[in-house]
Formats: structure tokens, C-alpha cells, sequence
């Protein structure tokens, strides 16, 4: 057992055949458990989830010629999504969001008005937050051990840090006196940013400014409850000892020491912190393992400080999650993109409300031209419209998502981590 109840389970990928050779293959099939749950942050996991979908379909209209997107092209896409119902059905639940009409016997899809609103309103908060932006990569080349990151590695998170799509063409050129674009191998996959300048100001961590607020020295905050006695306990001895910058040189310290641990654990929080929703892919931090110092088995590190990281396997993809980033289930302070995206996740729920009721009318009318009796029992007669609107966040009974093994492979990729 781990604290706050965290276990230890090894998988083999096949238990018939393992025997004792397999123990050497370890680290590669090994399985962790996620901490006790936490509902109000499970919640935060899978909120705004649900447009994920739609938020790609929406960057794949705005890329078409004249923003209008052939019904067939956008069905092609689906697939790449490992989707297999179909696209037109799905666009016609979000009338909000999308307008779907014909031309010549083809079907054409197109952004609403308010769609293009909000889109026009996120490219505006993006060039407001082009400092911010800034400073986010600066921070991600200092924390590294050699001052650049990887493009395609840092790509993997680039919409966790809300950097635009064109962040190397638009941003990285401007600021030449901080960034530079190199590839001492030639090789495309090994094209990286590199930090011109170092600077200090901004070489202050969260913890660190906000001890500076609270006249304090800087240390970590545990938001667990007063009953997990053990892991509180083991969180005071280590906060107990003298925080370590993740902008430190760490080079002196020794490998496997309690300074790197401490070190790993700031770096983790710090990468969190710039973050826009405070949250990250445990694989694909992991990725990053070599140029930020972490631990070979990051996971392990993460669930040994249940006091300041929330771990969750939600839909088998592991995603940690910075406790003191939450109150309940709410983002305490919201990026000014967080607040946009909410908004877009808003209008996708007007939308599929309005798909609820003119189906509902719809199946009423059907079941009359049938001759049904149209009464219902006593017991149901309170029930609303409102409690269908799970069931139809996926296509009819006549989609294949609606098939309990399509709707696993849907989920597992929508939190496939483009999230956000």
C-alpha cells in the first residue's frame, strides 16, 4: 500500500505463459492503481470532455476553403478519430454549434454565427495572451537540463499550456533575443527550442511567489482531509526539509537523494501550475523524463504525495491533477482561454438540449401515428426531458456508438490527451 490507499498491482501482458524470465520485463508492464477516489476532482477530469469532438471538428471547418467543410470529408476525419458512426448524425446534435445544408445533392457543413463568435473571441484572448504565452516557454526552457525541449515532444502539450497551432511561426520568430529554432542533427523529428537568454525574473516558481505574497518561506500546501492521519504525517516530514527550485542547477545533488526527489516534485508541481487547467498526461510527462530530471517511474513519485497530486486511471488513461489548483470541483483561478472553451462547451449544451426536445417530439409524434397509448405510469409522470441528455451525448440505438464496446473506444479517445 501507498499513501492514502493507493496500491500496487504488475500485469503481464500474458498471464498464462509468464513465468520467471518475465520479472526482468517489469518496468514495462508495470500497472499502477490510482489513489483513493475523489469525486468532486473526478468530476473536474471529465468535465468539458464532451466537446472535445467538437472542438476538432470545428478546427477542421476552419481550415476548408471558405470555411465550409464537405459532410463527406469531415466523415473521413471521423475514422482518424477511430469513430465509426455517423458524422451527419453527430452534427446534427449540436445545432448551435454547427449548420448543416445542402448543395447540389451534397451535404455541407459550416460554424453557426455564435460558433464564429467564440471563435473570433478565442483568437482575440490568444493574441492578449501572447506575453503570457511567452513566459510559459521560457519557464518550460529554463526548468529543462539543457535549456530546449523537443518540438515534437513539446507538441504533445502544447494546447495544456494553451499555445496556438502556430506558436513556432508566429511567436518563437518574434521573440528571437529569448528563442531560436535549431536541428544540429538535420533530421525533421529533431527540430528543437532552444532559450537564448536566461531570465531572472522569471525564474520564480508558483510556490515561490506565492511565499513572497504571504511573507513565508516557500513550501508545499496538502489539501487532504484531517482523517488521513499517515499521509499527513509523512507530508510534514517532507515539507519539512528546505524547497528546491525547479529552476535550480541540481547537478551537485546526488542521484536517488532526498534533494532530488524534493526537486522532482517542484519541478512536476511548477509544470502543473502553467498549465491551464492544472492538470496532465502522466505518459506524456513522462516523455520528458530526460530533459527535466524526472524519475524513470513518475507515477510511483506522484502517488507517494497524495497531499499535493490527484492521480486518476479515468477511462484507463492515468492524468495527474494539482490538488491545490481546485475548490471541489471548480478551477479556483480560470485562464482567460479556460473561460472562452466554457463558453464553447455552453453553446454545445444549448444545442444538444434543443436536439433532446425536438427528438422527444418527434418519437411522441411517432408513437401517436402508431396508435400507442401516449400516457405514462403514475410514477414516471414527473420525470423531464433533462434526464436524457447522458444517453444522448452519443448517436441513436441505430449509430454504433451506441454499442457499449464503441462507446469504451470513443471515450478512449477523447481522453486521449489533446485535452483540453
Amino acid at each position: 500500500m501507498v499513501a492514502g490507499g493507493t496500491r500496487l498491482t504488475m500485469k503481464f501482458r500474458n498471464p498464462k505463459t509468464s513465468s520467471l524470465p518475465s520479472l526482468f520485463c517489469l518496468p514495462r508492464n508495470f500497472s499502477l492503481w490510482s489513489m483513493k477516489k475523489d469525486p468532486a476532482l473526478e468530476s473536474a477530469l471529465s468535465r468539458n470532455r464532451r466537446w472535445i469532438v467538437n472542438n476538432q471538428i470545428k478546427n477542421i471547418i476552419l481550415r476548408c476553403p471558405n470555411q465550409v467543410a464537405p459532410i463527406q470529408f469531415i466523415q473521413k476525419k471521423f475514422k482518424t478519430l477511430d469513430l465509426q458512426g455517423k458524422a451527419l448524425n453527430w452534427l446534427m446534435k449540436y445545432p448551435c454549434c454547427f449548420e448543416v445544408y445542402r448543395e447540389n445533392d451534397d451535404l455541407y457543413c459550416q460554424l453557426t454565427k455564435r460558433m464564429i463568435s467564440l471563435v473570433d473571441e478565442e483568437e482575440s484572448v490568444k493574441d492578449q495572451q501572447e506575453t503570457v504565452i511567452v513566459e510559459r516557454l521560457a519557464k518550460l526552457l529554463m526548468m529543462s537540463s539543457l535549456r530546449k525541449l523537443n518540438v515534437v515532444k513539446l507538441n504533445e502539450l502544447q494546447r495544456n499550456f494553451g499555445f496556438p497551432d502556430d506558436y513556432l511561426v508566429r511567436i518563437v520568430p518574434k521573440y528571437s533575443e529569448m528563442f531560436r529554432i535549431v536541428n544540429y542533427s538535420g533530421r525533421r523529428n529533431s527540430m528543437e527550442i532552444e532559450l537564448v537568454s536566461w531570465n531572472r525574473t522569471l525564474a520564480i516558481s508558483a510556490i515561490e511567489s506565492r511565499a513572497r505574497e504571504q511573507q513565508t518561506e516557500p513550501s508545499f500546501s496538502c489539501s487532504l482531509p484531517s482523517s488521513w492521519v499517515k499521509s499527513w504525517e509523512r507530508f510534514n516530514e517532507f515539507n519539512g526539509t528546505p524547497y528546491i527550485s525547479p529552476y535550480m542547477d541540481v547537478r551537485g545533488f546526488l542521484e536517488g537523494s532526498k534533494e532530488i526527489e524534493k526537486r522532482a516534485v517542484g519541478l512536476v508541481h511548477e509544470l502543473l501550475s502553467l498549465t491551464l487547467w492544472k492538470k496532465a498526461s502522466i505518459v506524456k510527462l513522462e516523455h520528458f523524463s530526460r530533459e527535466f530530471g524526472l524519475p524513470e517511474r513518475l507515477n510511483v513519485l506522484l502517488l507517494k504525495h497524495p497531499g499535493i497530486f490527484y492521480v486518476s486511471n479515468k477511462y484507463q488513461i492515468y492524468t495527474v491533477l494539482l490538488r491545490e489548483g481546485y475548490y471541489g470541483s471548480e478551477l479556483i483561478n480560470k485562464d482567460p482561454l479556460v473561460v472562452v472553451k466554457e463558453k464553447f462547451g455552453e453553446l454545445m449544451q444549448e444545442g444538444l438540449h434543443e436536439y433532446n426536445q425536438r427528438r422527444h417530439v418527434l418519437n411522441i409524434e411517432k408513437k401517436r401515428k402508431k396508435g400507442e397509448v401516449l400516457v405514462r405510469p403514475p410514477k414516471r409522470e414527473n420525470r423531464s426531458i433533462r434526464e436524457t441528455p447522458e444517453k444522448d451525448d452519443h448517436p441513436g440505438q441505430g449509430s454504433a456508438l451506441y454499442d457499449p464496446e464503441e462507446r469504451r473506444r470513443f471515450y478512449k479517445v477523447l481522453f486521449d490527451d489533446d485535452t483540453s
